[in-house]
């Protein structure tokens, strides 16, 4: 099988940094970007967080924040691609597309539909209050022309099967064109589960030459449908976004222990793991670095 891409999801949306060892500053995320590179990780997934003291827990969408992130991991790990989040609720998008224009990532997240954000405690209450994370056709068509515009490829990041299924559709009503990316996201209470048994079905979902990858949600759960999706020739995702826990169950203190977990689980069933100057070769991006911003 073909050498598997690895992608490292470094920080998340709200974890808080004072619970947890998630970067914030961009020292910190150049930091643990160059632990996930050492470890085989050739893409970043990065999302932006607020830098005052305090208030790291929080994301933003100031470009001058992303551009000072940005520029701290390309210094720090040379040739790394940057795959953006945009994921952002209501219909204003302005934060996410003066990102994309003020750093020109390689690749960009983009949420192919909506979904009910849901999740119960074990006493019946709600997580949280019940959200829609909202991304109608029009939303997803504008971070398009975005993303088109700036150069990113987008990763259609999928929360259930339906979703998968809009991205062909998307292909055909001509809103994108080109190699389509796919990355389903498992473990969501509200979205699908992680359960390994439903990549075969989902990867069938696929327009024939997309390539794919599972963001997987959670703990123990996560590390048997990674190796399913190694097995399928899929490639991978981890990181402190998606989980705190290595396959022993003990929790991961940084980027790179995930990393390295993730990149021994594809070794062991007969996958190589490639550099970023592979990965931009399999993926079709550039094969040098993105050129600064206007």
């Amino acid at each position: 099988m073909s050498k598997a891409v690895i992608t490292c999801a470094l920080t998340g949306v709200l974890t808080d940094p004072s619970q947890h060892p998630v970067p914030v500053t961009p020292e910190q995320m150049a930091k643990e970007a160059h632990a996930a590179c050492s470890a085989g990780a050739s893409v970043v997934h990065v999302h932006f967080r607020q830098q005052a003291p305090g208030r790291g827990h929080l994301p933003t969408w100031d470009p001058a924040v992303a551009r000072d992130i940005a520029g701290a991991i390309r210094d720090r790990c040379p040739g790394i691609i940057i795959n953006q989040s945009t994921g952002i609720v209501g219909g204003d998008i302005d934060g996410p597309v003066h990102c994309l224009r003020a750093i020109r990532p390689e690749i960009a997240a983009c949420n192919a539909g909506s979904l009910n954000y849901l999740k119960v405690r074990s006493d019946g209450s709600w997580a949280w209050p019940p959200m829609l994370f909202d991304n109608p056709v029009e939303k997803v068509a504008a971070f398009l022309r975005a993303m088109a515009e700036t150069g990113a490829r987008p990763e259609f990041e999928c929360f259930d099967t339906g979703i998968v299924r809009c991205v062909e559709m998307y292909a055909r009503a001509g809103l994108v064109t080109g190699h389509l990316d796919y990355n389903f996201v498992m473990g969501v209470e509200s979205g699908m589960p992680s359960d390994p048994a439903l990549l075969p079905i989902l990867a069938r979902q696929l327009v024939a030459g997309s390539s794919w990858q599972v963001t997987a949600i959670g703990r123990a759960s996560i590390w048997p449908l990674h190796r399913r999706a190694a097995e399928l020739g899929a490639h991978l995702r981890t990181g402190l976004e998606d989980t705190f826990y290595l396959p022993d169950g003990t929790k991961a203190t940084s980027n790179g222990a995930l990393v390295d977990a993730l990149a021994g689980i594809a070794r062991e069933t007969g996958r190589d793991i490639a550099s970023p100057a592979e990965a931009r070769a399999i993926l079709g991006l550039a094969s040098d670095l993105r050129p600064p911003p206007a």
